[in-house]
């Protein structure tokens, strides 16, 4: 039995292409159709879980013209605590505002 030529082949399948609606693709190259062809699972992910309530910034930013005093317990007791931390020494260090010197370019180096 004689082999098929490879043009034939290759002619064959385009035309399986055109009349199934699929990529023609003869090397065979990994394209990711079968990720892109699938629905977006986005959509019904979000709407899965419930939407967020208010919290108090969101509500103080929405009622800002109207010049309300609002209290967030939850930040003020934040930065309480952060107070207290750094009062004792134990805050995060503050930060350089020069860039390092030759010296200490020299020190890290050794």
């Amino acid at each position: 039995m004689a082999a098929v030529p490879r043009a034939r082949l290759l002619n064959l399948m385009k035309v399986q292409c055109e009349i199934f609606s699929t990529t023609y693709n003869p090397e065979r190259i990994r394209m990711g159709n079968k990720i892109l062809r699938q629905r977006l699972k986005g959509p019904s992910l979000a709407k899965y879980y419930p939407p967020r309530g208010p919290t108090v910034n969101t509500l103080e930013k929405e009622f800002k013209s109207l010049h309300l005093e609002t209290i967030n317990e939850e930040a003020e007791d934040r930065l309480e605590h952060l107070a207290g931390v750094k009062s004792r020494g134990k805050g995060a260090p503050k930060k350089k505002r020069t860039p390092p010197t030759a010296k200490e370019k020299q020190a890290k180096g050794k």
